[in-house]
Order: C-alpha cells, then sequence, then structure tokens
C-alpha cells in the first residue's frame, strides 16, 4: 500500500468501492433524512476512498450504500513518486453534496468519463454544459451551486449513480450493449 506525505490532510477508512453488474449501481437512492455526526464520518470516509482510488467523484451507491449522497474534488492535484511508493496530494477542494437537486440544465458538451465502478472503461458522453443546483450540507443546511466546465460534468455523473444510472446508460444501445457484457464477463472472473 502506498504511503502518503503530511500534505495529506484527510484521513479515514477506506470503504469499498461495488462495481457493475451490482444492483446497488441501478437502484435510486433514497433522500438523507438525518444529519448527524455518523453522516459526517461517512462523507469524510467517502472523501479518503476518492482520493486514494484515485477518483474525483464518489457517490454513496458506489460503496454500496443507497443514499443520496456524492462527493467531488475536481482540483485536487495526485503525484506519485515511483522510486519511494509515496503520493503527495494537494490543492484540496472537497465538496459534499447530500440529497442534490438540479434548478437549471443549459447547453451541451462531450466529455470522456470513466468511474470507479465500472473499471478500463472511458467514453466520451453527452452532458449538459452549465447547471445549477439545489443540495444539503452534511449539517442540513441548503446550498445553490452554479457549476460549468469539469465541476459541472462531474456533479451530473456522481448524480446519475444517485438515479440509478452508470454512465454507459447514456451511451448508444450498442455501445451500452457491448460495454454491459464485458463488464459482466470481467465479474465472473
Amino acid at each position: 500500500m502506498e504511503s502518503v506525505t503530511q500534505d495529506y490532510k484527510f484521513e479515514g477508512e477506506l470503504l469499498d468501492i461495488v462495481t457493475y453488474p451490482d444492483s446497488v449501481l441501478t437502484t435510486v437512492a433514497t433522500d438523507v433524512t438525518e444529519f448527524n455526526d455518523e453522516l459526517k464520518t461517512l462523507c469524510k470516509n467517502m472523501l479518503y476512498t476518492m482520493y486514494h482510488a484515485p477518483g474525483i467523484g464518489l457517490a454513496a451507491p458506489q460503496i454500496g450504500l443507497s443514499k443520496r449522497i456524492f462527493v467531488i474534488d475536481v482540483d485536487f492535484s495526485r503525484e506519485e513518486d515511483e522510486e519511494s511508493d509515496n503520493v503527495t496530494y494537494d490543492d484540496f477542494n472537497p465538496r459534499v453534496f447530500i440529497n442534490p437537486k438540479f434548478v437549471e440544465k443549459n447547453g451541451e458538451t462531450k466529455y470522456q468519463e470513466g468511474c470507479l465502478s465500472l473499471p478500463g472503461i472511458f467514453e466520451d458522453v453527452k452532458r449538459y454544459e452549465s447547471i445549477v443546483l439545489e443540495y444539503q450540507d452534511t449539517d442540513g443546511n441548503t446550498h445553490t451551486l452554479d457549476a460549468d466546465g469539469l465541476l459541472s460534468i462531474c456533479i451530473q455523473h456522481e448524480n446519475d449513480h444517485l438515479d440509478g444510472i452508470v454512465f454507459i446508460d447514456r451511451l448508444s444501445n450498442l455501445k451500452k450493449s457491448f460495454f454491459k457484457k464485458k463488464l459482466i464477463k470481467a465479474k465472473r472472473k
């Protein structure tokens, strides 16, 4: 296991990431109704797991929990020193989104996406160019966020997980069928 330098300010527990075709990934998640220390610890552990995966987003269904929560950091940097096996993290900007709802969606863009729950698959996906999102934080306070670029794309990708959608569901029927068969076959091995 890689060691992490002092710059890495997050501590937590590594959670197992479920992979397709686990049924939790195709189930619509339920709203979070309790805002407490347990929720804060869960979000901290989700961020810790996301950074170590490494990924830029992680939704609760990806750790086997069907709740409307996802975490994102599209700004952090990760550098590996292959000789010492050390990893340095910097420029953290962790974000937690609970019970998100789109208020507005505008424009169209394409972005090559991958997913921690669909290892080894990368494809261009159509998304909205910009969004306005309403969500709650770990204390239950409501916020509104205008997002575009990578942040908008990542929010849409992670929110799809809360609706039981994986990004290959947004591809043509032919590509979707091909990747689903490939993932099921890989999981059997």
